[in-house]
């Protein structure tokens, strides 16, 4: 059971029109979405596969996205290794790694997997109601990210206070390294078919920090599961991802709209994901589907073979209060437009 097109972008295989998923396709732009929060809290969405279920599976009937995506929330590796977590909205952790002797609080491995299952039960759950000609991807984020979420609450700003406890953050990935390990397996042993590594404080680093501290970890990771891992960076440039794209086996990767994507499909095997700007989609309907019309028009210049493996969407994810008849717009025109 997958997506047709997906299965080709991710064996790079050519077709005219890609398959379209957009991160943060569920949540709180969507009415449906919005019709549960009054009844039940985010957490108890996220934990509640049945739940869970639905939110995913929304988006994919009323837009028809060719993927979906584990409804969950990136922070939960915290929350099990007993950090607490509570959105109000905004996540609030229970308290902040500040030192080495903070490591001692955190529970077992055995124990964090155990306070992860329910996302294992959620892609259980939402592969039973999907069509069968949908696909389901899960996500993690990566150690950097969940750092700076650990030490600082949020990735905003310059991140000073994170980088000067950078000595915390071998031992952070001693620790987080192998719980997303144990939580990729349990996504896939739930029915993802590839899953996501979220990076989305990783332009925060130079490219030589970068290289430093967050890239050995990824290429080992992405050699356990090769060809099951897509990774997705917020704000990076070329000199981040080069060893990536030429010594990692990741399924594929994402870009945000600061790149030029034409440029991105020789750059590594597997899928290319991206890359419109999400804020455009706030333009009036009409703007929106100028707007459009000219980014898929360079697609429209590539031969298929140039453009194979593309995995149509945005930059980032859907934005809160994004108007939903553009999103539909935006699925309606890609595969309109890349069909002729």
């Amino acid at each position: 059971m997958a997506n047709i097109k997906f299965k080709n972008a991710l064996e790079r295989k050519e077709q005219s029109v890609p398959p379209v998923w957009m991160m943060r396709q569920a949540g709180r732009y969507h009415p449906p979405y919005q019709a549960k929060r009054k009844n039940y809290s985010f957490i108890e969405l996220c934990k509640k596969p049945e739940l869970a279920a639905q939110v995913a599976l929304d988006p994919i009937e009323d837009f028809d996205f060719d993927v979906s995506i584990l409804f969950s929330d990136l922070l939960f590796p915290l929350e099990a290794l007993g950090m607490g977590l509570d959105y109000n909205p905004a996540p609030q952790l229970g308290w902040h790694l500040q030192e080495m002797g903070d490591f001692k609080k955190f529970q077992s491995l055995d124990k964090a997997i155990e306070g992860l299952q329910f996302q294992k039960e959620a892609l259980e759950a939402t592969r039973k109601v999907l069509p069968e000609d949908k696909s389901l991807i899960g996500f993690v984020g990566s150690p950097w990210t969940l750092f700076v979420y650990a030490v600082a609450g949020t990735h905003k700003g310059n991140l000073k206070d994170v980088k000067s406890k950078m000595d915390l953050f071998p031992g952070f990935c001693e620790i987080m390294g192998e719980l997303l390990d144990r939580n990729i397996q349990l996504q896939l042993d739930g029915g993802a078919e590839v899953v996501m590594v979220f990076d989305t404080a990783a332009g925060e680093l130079s490219a030589s920090a970068f290289g430093k501290y967050i890239r050995p970890y990824l290429i080992n990771l992405s050699k356990k599961y090769s060809g099951k891992l897509g990774y997705y960076s917020k704000v990076t440039g070329p000199d981040h991802l080069d060893l990536l794209w030429s010594e990692s086996e990741f399924a594929g990767f994402g870009y945000d709209h600061r790149w030029d994507l034409t440029k991105c499909f020789n750059k590594a095997s597997g899928f290319v994901q991206g890359n419109f700007d999400q804020s455009l989609l706030f333009l009036k309907e009409n703007e929106f589907e100028k707007e459009i019309r000219e980014y898929f028009s360079v697609f429209q210049k590539m031969s298929l073979k140039e453009r194979a493996g593309w995995v149509c969407g945005l930059g980032h994810g859907v934005l809160p209060e994004t108007p939903n008849q553009n999103v539909r717009k935006f699925v309606e025109v890609a595969r309109e437009v890349l069909q002729s």
